[in-house]
């Protein structure tokens, strides 16, 4: 892959990653906030994870890498990199509790501001991560 594809696939990867940073904000604030649901931060925190994870699969698997999906379709195969996507992103998902329990318990940040570097933190992690082994590019056969 050069590395003009490769900065473009980057260049989805985080718009979609900012839909569902929109995402994780939203349902964080809605379920966290003393005024609305007033779940504690880390519950709420992990379910607004997962929102944005399905969020997230959605719009890379039918943008960011697409041709790479259409290689292997079908919905058993659409399923197994959903539960790589899902694995791959949970590990990220406890980076980013850890990031966020530390600059709100540690630094004093808002709960918000600290939400928004623990994504940027993960967010090298799930790119990595995914581009070599949940939508891998086919490995050229040596003949």
């Amino acid at each position: 892959m050069s590395a003009v594809e490769l900065a473009g696939r980057f260049l989805r990867f985080g718009l979609v990653g900012g839909s569902g940073v929109l995402v994780d904000m939203g349902a964080l604030y809605l379920l966290h906030d003393p005024k609305r649901l007033a779940l504690p931060l880390v519950t709420a925190k992990l379910i607004s994870a997962q929102l944005a994870i399905f969020n997230n699969f959605t719009w890379n698997e039918i943008w960011t890498f697409a041709d790479r999906a259409a290689l292997k379709p079908g919905a058993g195969a659409r399923l197994a990199r959903f539960a790589r996507f899902e694995v791959i992103c949970l590990a990220g998902v406890a980076i980013t509790v850890a990031v966020l329990t530390f600059c709100v318990r540690q630094l004093g940040l808002h709960y918000l501001i600290g939400n928004a570097i623990a994504i940027g933190v993960g967010t090298a992690w799930n790119f990595a991560i995914n581009l070599r082994w949940n939508w891998a590019a086919p490995r050229a056969s040596g003949a």
